[in-house]
């Protein structure tokens, strides 16, 4: 038995929670992630896991057994490191899941820089704006927005976001220009659902201690994609609230005028994730410094101040 072999594969499988899914992320026959874990049980002389045909469940011994083989894994990865050269120039495959807009506007034109500095990971960019089962998916990290609150997770802030909300001149032209939150319910929204809900967000203000909510009442236009949700925008489908780094652009050129400018809802944290129960190695230690310093520049908290072609 190739002992080693043997440890990634079972990790793996307790990772994705099915022999099928370790089997297809190692690129191994299922009958061989099977045959590897049977000998490790055997060789060990203890049941690991125990297998349904629907499920696969960790057992106590299998979940103390685990915790060692991540910490040995880790090691032997740092330890491969020093000799070859690797914490340089980390080798293998990295799987991370970002968001759309996130994905098109900032991250893929920087990931030429990417491949020159690292030319020997093999990375496999996940692009979508629903949320990702890490674990079940053998995903090494996602970028995030929002709070965090999965205990099971740890994570790197790579920014906030702010958030703007603004039309298209054409929809102003002959239409009152809101002063209030309240004032929305004249207009038509241009609204951002979930994917997974179907559930409208609510547009977000706060103007000191004063916070206002508002869900669309009259009838208008929902997307699920920030890019397209932004398009709708400028097309002049309704006012509409999304980030600042998309928006201020357009509101350069004059495509896009922003509204209630004095309104402005807390910041929405990014994160870099992934399970706390999995130690980070090289390839993720790199990527994740280098999203890090990708994301930087559209840190709302190092914007200046002030509004361009607002309407107040």
């Amino acid at each position: 038995m190739d002992q080693l072999l043997a440890l990634r594969t079972f990790v793996r499988v307790t990772e994705s929670g099915s022999f099928a899914k370790a089997a297809a992320s190692l690129n191994l026959p299922r009958s061989t992630v099977s045959k590897l874990v049977q000998d490790l049980e055997t060789h060990l002389g203890a049941k690991l896991l125990e297998r349904t045909t629907r499920s696969v469940t960790i057992t106590a011994e299998g979940a103390a057994y685990r915790e060692r083989a991540l910490r040995l894994l880790a090691d032997l990865e740092d330890m491969d490191g020093h000799v070859t050269g690797a914490r340089a120039s980390p080798k293998g495959r990295l799987r991370v899941d970002i968001g759309s807009v996130m994905a098109n506007k900032i991250l893929i034109p920087r990931l030429p820089e990417f491949q020159e500095l690292y030319p020997d990971i093999d990375l496999m960019f996940g692009v979508n704006d629903r949320s990702a089962d890490l674990v079940g998916e053998g995903i090494d990290c996602v970028i995030r927005g929002g709070p965090l609150a999965n205990s099971t997770l740890k994570a790197r802030k790579l920014c906030e976001f702010d958030f703007i909300v603004s039309a298209a001149p054409a929809y102003l032209a002959g239409r009152p220009v809101p002063r209030h939150p309240n004032d929305l319910a004249e207009h038509r929204i241009t609204s951002y659902f979930s994917a997974s809900s179907g559930k409208r967000f609510a547009l977000l203000f706060q103007k000191g201690e004063e916070r206002h909510e508002y869900t669309p009442v009259t009838p208008g236009i929902s997307v699920n994609e920030s890019t397209a949700h932004l398009n709708c925008i400028i097309a002049g489908l309704g006012i509409g609230q999304t980030f600042g780094f998309l928006v201020r652009p357009h509101l350069e050129d004059g495509s896009l005028v922003e509204l209630l400018p004095k309104w402005k809802p807390a910041h929405r944290p990014l994160h870099l994730v992934y399970p706390a129960e999995r130690y980070p190695n090289a390839r993720l230690r790199a990527f994740t410094e280098w999203a890090a310093e990708v994301f930087k520049p559209f840190d709302a908290r190092r914007q200046m101040d002030g509004i361009i072609h607002s309407a107040e």
